[in-house]
């Protein structure tokens, strides 16, 4: 049986399949606006269409309105090999919306003065003390947050797929030595992996505890989030509970030190625990948001560099603010919209045109509910 035959019928038994998880959270608040039966069906019909025409083996989705829960529901299979069906419980490797949960905790500790946005990470002084060449002693915390800091772009000369055999401080070392900064810090955008990496060891070298686990005690356990955690590398080191990730032309996800990615691509997580981390840092006043305004102001403005790029979350006009992720296996995007809409949506596949397909399906969601766009 082809692939594409094989999916078909994946998809043709999803109405039966999922229509248990595809209910909505129980409506907390009267002007909470729940999905109508109709309506469910609508995102299941849209869901459906989405995983066939890109052969996408499972998705999983989560939606808040105004900061409360108002649906999720999961698609297809979360391991085609075993036939595990997938559910709203499953978690992902979410990639670079890993991100926006860094700078989120690099904020806090900004209020808390432990640190300065403009605080030199490199040389004598910085705050790891290492790389001492006349640029890099310029780069600041600022810098690695908005993409600014002259180089170690995400392209195939990436440090943070290179060396998977070095730990955090070897492969530092190594890529200060021999990945000189391409421009000046401040003057270029480049959007770079490896700089979030540094911003883990700060948020290490400042709060004197293990990035994750800084994390957790900081800003997922205030929003509620439990489960939240590092992925591991390897099919060995699937977790109860997480899906399996299938590679598409040539890739394998299973290759990666994902473990070395974990300030800017590392977490696991549920769409769900996405969503009630969106909440908490949206500026509105319910739920109550982890940051400060002031420091919420900051953290969502853009850099000369690129307007389209602030510290940790790509924005625009409207104002709506959001993230993708991509990794071998795994493509997400979480959003955050002016109209108080929060959602994230999972896969554990990618392909060339799925990101922007993604993208898609989701605003797709949103709109099948008219009662969340009044």
């Amino acid at each position: 049986m082809t692939r594409r035959r094989c999916l078909q019928r994946i998809a043709s038994a999803l109405p039966a399949a999922v229509l248990a998880p595809l209910l909505p959270y129980p409506a907390r608040a009267a002007e909470t606006p729940a999905p109508s039966n109709a309506e469910s069906t609508l995102i299941a019909r849209i869901a459906k269409k989405f995983i066939t025409e890109h052969e996408v083996p499972g998705l999983s989705v989560a939606f808040s309105h105004r900061g409360k829960p108002v649906f999720q529901a999961a698609f297809g299979m979360a391991d085609e090999g075993a036939g595990e069906a997938m559910t709203t419980d499953h978690l992902f490797r979410i990639a670079s919306i890993s991100k926006p949960i860094t700078s989120v905790g690099i904020f806090l500790l900004v209020e808390k003065g432990k640190l300065k946005l403009d605080d030199k990470v490199h040389g004598p002084a910085g705050l790891l003390g290492i790389g001492g060449s006349p640029k890099l002693a310029n780069i600041t915390v600022h810098h690695l947050l908005t993409h600014t800091s002259g180089g170690w772009q995400n392209d195939r000369d990436d440090p943070m797929f290179r060396h998977p055999e070095m730990d955090h401080a070897e492969l530092i070392a190594r890529t200060l030595r021999d990945q000189p900064l391409k421009h000046a810090p401040g003057e270029n955008y480049a959007y770079s992996n490896f700089g979030y990496c540094l911003l883990g060891r700060v948020i290490e070298k400042v709060s004197g505890q293990p990035y994750a686990d800084f994390m957790q005690k900081s800003v997922l356990a205030p929003c509620g989030i439990e489960r939240m955690k590092i992925a591991g590398n390897t099919l060995a080191d699937r977790i109860a509970g997480e899906v399996v990730y299938h590679g598409r032309n040539g890739e394998d996800p299973y290759r990666m030190n994902v473990r070395r990615m974990d300030a800017h691509g590392g977490w696991l997580a549920t769409p769900a625990d996405l969503v009630k981390f969106l909440v908490r840092c949206d500026g509105s006043a319910q739920p109550s948001d982890l940051l400060k305004k002031p420091s919420f102001k900051t953290m969502m403005t853009p850099t000369q560099a690129n307007p389209g790029y602030a510290s940790g979350w790509a924005v625009n006009a409207a104002p709506n603010r959001w993230h993708s992720g991509s990794l071998p296996g795994t493509s997400t995007i979480a959003v955050q919209t002016s109209s108080g809409l929060c959602w994230a949506g999972f896969t554990n596949s990618r392909s060339k045109d799925l990101a922007n397909a993604l993208d898609r399906l989701m605003w797709d969601i949103a709109k099948s509910v008219p009662a969340w766009n009044a």
